[in-house]
């Protein structure tokens, strides 16, 4: 069974990683960007990792150098470890998906994407999506979930069939990708897990946009998001296709 994407994803402009201003010390995926989008009324996308001992974190890289004077994997700390971890520029801390779903309480649609657990989008063994399924069990707002990793998705598709649920895409150039395998690339590249995975929306690469498998899916029904947005322009060029944006670097206008 598909899940529709609730109507809020298509409506609010989906601040990406939260509305994160490092000047104002709102780092990316932090809890003072969650609560700025709400503030703003923008709908928010977060990612989650895994912790050592299984519970969802919310941090988009798999090693915690870029974003914390910390170095090594977020997969190779406890969540009680990294939650003590602060946040460089800012005064958060890591916060698990629980934090980030009591914080958001349903006032605002939030948008999960998964990360890749297996660094070559193999199967999932299912123990973020497991931990993200059951946090997602009790919650009532609007929700859905996404992944680069077409098993994640299938996997989500099994664990919370209620929850709507996309595939996050590209145009999967190989020279971004790296160390990702060529013929990794090229498979995933034309979106064949859509229909597999139950799928009812993309958020694709803003500037593939104009890929015909993109077309095609829009008119069998998907609905068609896109990443990421960093001025008024190129948010006006890309909803000459996508039905809405996730943004950063500048405020997007929230329709009347």
């Amino acid at each position: 069974m598909r899940r529709a994407l609730p109507d809020g994803f298509l409506r609010l402009p989906i601040a990406h990683r939260a509305l994160h201003n490092r000047a104002m010390g709102h780092i990316e995926n932090s809890p003072s960007a969650v609560r700025a989008a709400i503030e703003a009324g923008y709908a928010i996308e977060i990612d989650v990792q895994l912790s050592r001992d299984g519970v969802a974190m919310v941090f988009h890289d798999e090693d915690l150098g870029r974003l914390t004077l910390q170095a090594g994997l977020v997969a190779d700390r406890s969540a009680q470890d990294l939650g003590q971890i602060v946040l460089k520029g800012g005064t958060d801390r890591i916060p698990t998906l629980a934090q980030v779903l009591g914080l958001v309480a349903s006032r605002v649609p939030l948008l999960i994407e998964i990360k890749d657990q297996t660094g070559d989008m193999s199967p999932s063994d299912g123990r973020l999506e497991s931990a993200v399924a059951q946090h997602l069990a009790g919650y009532h707002g609007p929700v859905a979930v996404m992944s680069f990793n077409p098993h994640s998705v299938a996997q989500m598709a099994r664990l919370a069939p209620h929850i709507a649920r996309g595939l996050t895409t590209s145009a999967y150039d190989p020279a971004d990708w790296a160390p990702l395998p060529a013929p990794v690339c090229d498979a995933l590249r034309d979106i064949p897990d859509y229909d597999r995975t139950r799928s009812s929306f993309i958020s694709h690469e803003a500037a593939d946009l104009a890929r015909p498998r993109v077309a095609a899916l829009r008119a069998q029904g998907a609905a068609v998001l896109c990443w990421t947005i960093k001025s008024q322009a190129a948010e006006a060029e890309a909803r000459r296709i996508a039905q809405n944006i996730t943004f950063e670097q500048y405020l997007a206008n929230i329709p009347a």
